[in-house]
């Protein structure tokens, strides 16, 4: 957590409203491997990390509430009993729509001023939006000690992104949000929700985002699509979810979907497999079997699921030519945001300055290095 943002933050809310803010701050995430197998009851492999979203929040003496967007310098007020989404609302209906769902359970919640700013690059692909929502039902249920258990919240999280914003995402974001351990990544099981922490040991090898600096959109069909094509998918095979359904079952049916769409679901398939993989090559503390994988998940995302983008493919195969690399692949959503990579640590500052010269030849503009330390989840400041 940046300590002068937690400053900046708590003072501008004692000025705007002359009270004293509850302080809470909520990650960013990043993910290992198991990319779009969530909402398909798969396994994946995420962590919180020391970038995200610090919110301040207070009960309000007024009917009407305010919300604050320190970083984009906008207000929105609000009555707590007369909320409906915005089209094109933003940010603002990430509020409506935690709100509205706390509602939904029949929790009682009063007027509130709120203001929030996070230090996740724009579009970086690190789920600022569940840190946003966590930060928000997390604030919410400790002033009105509402008795939401972390499932809970994450629940009401996720509902709020379907409902109001129209991203149908599944768990992952919000889990790792709210549950990260610092210095862990979390095997989940996105079904149970059961998960259990790794130590990741990376022998002389670092873990480095490098962002494309093109800006992804959840919001756009393409990630919905997907989502319906599993669910469809999902009940062609008599199936609760693609974890439950075989390769070999997929190749008997396969009459049923176009080429493409058989494409996208065996990358579903390999996927669950690979994240399981990933785990045994840790436990066996194979680095250079998991970089394996994160290649593989890439070309699986690139060219099978089809959520990647030139600059993404460029970044990944640029990292393949180097020998201090031994695994990249793009993370998050997809259509834009970072590449997660593997590199030499004595390496890593002469392969960014290599790679962001031969991208800004090709694109015009930079790729820019992301730092971060896997962090401790959604919790009171």
């Amino acid at each position: 957590m940046d300590t002068s943002l937690f400053s900046k933050i708590k003072k501008a809310f004692s000025t705007e409203f002359q009270d004293e803010p509850l302080m809470i701050f909520s990650p960013g995430r990043i993910n290992l491997i198991g990319e779009h197998v969530d909402y398909n009851d798969g396994f994946v492999f995420p962590a919180a990390v020391n970038k995200g979203i610090t919110l301040a929040i207070q009960k309000s003496d007024k009917e009407l509430c305010t919300a604050i967007a320190y970083d984009f310098e906008e207000l929105y007020h609000f009555e707590i009993r007369d909320l409906d989404a915005i089209d094109g609302g933003g940010w603002r209906n990430y509020v409506i729509g935690i709100i509205k769902e706390i509602q939904k359970l029949g929790k009682e919640i009063g007027p509130v001023n709120l203001l929030f700013g996070g230090d996740v690059p724009s579009g970086a692909g690190m789920s600022s939006s569940a840190a946003l929502e966590n930060a928000i039902v997390f604030g919410l249920n400790e002033l009105f000690a509402l008795n939401l258990s972390k499932k809970d919240m994450i629940r009401i999280s996720q509902k709020a992104e379907h409902n109001y914003v129209g991203v149908k995402c599944g768990i992952m974001d919000q889990f790792a949000s709210m549950f990260g351990e610092e210095n862990k990544f979390l095997l989940l099981d996105c079904r149970s929700l059961n998960y259990e922490p790794y130590h990741i040991e990376l022998e002389n090898y670092e873990l480095v985002l490098i962002n494309s600096n093109v800006q992804h959109n959840l919001s756009e069909s393409t990630y919905n699509k997907r989502r319906a094509l599993c669910e469809r998918a999902a009940v062609e095979f008599g199936k609760p979810s693609l974890r439950d359904v075989t390769k070999l079952e997929i190749y008997k049916k396969q009459e049923v979907f176009t080429p493409e769409e058989l494409g996208m679901l065996l990358y579903v398939v390999e996927e669950i497999e690979r994240a399981q993989r990933a785990a045994e090559a840790i436990n066996n503390k194979d680095i250079r079997t998991l970089g394996e994988l994160l290649y593989d998940t890439h070309q699986g995302l690139s060219e099978q699921y089809k959520v990647s983008c030139e600059e993404l493919d460029y970044l990944v195969n640029f990292a393949k030519t180097s020998n201090a690399v031994i695994g990249s692949r793009m993370m998050g959503g997809g259509f834009g945001g970072c590449t997660l990579n593997l590199i030499e640590k004595e390496s890593v500052a002469s392969f960014l300055t290599d790679i962001n010269k031969s991208y800004e030849e090709k694109f015009g503009y930079q790729c820019t290095p992301i730092n971060v330390k896997l962090s401790k989840g959604t919790h009171l400041i």
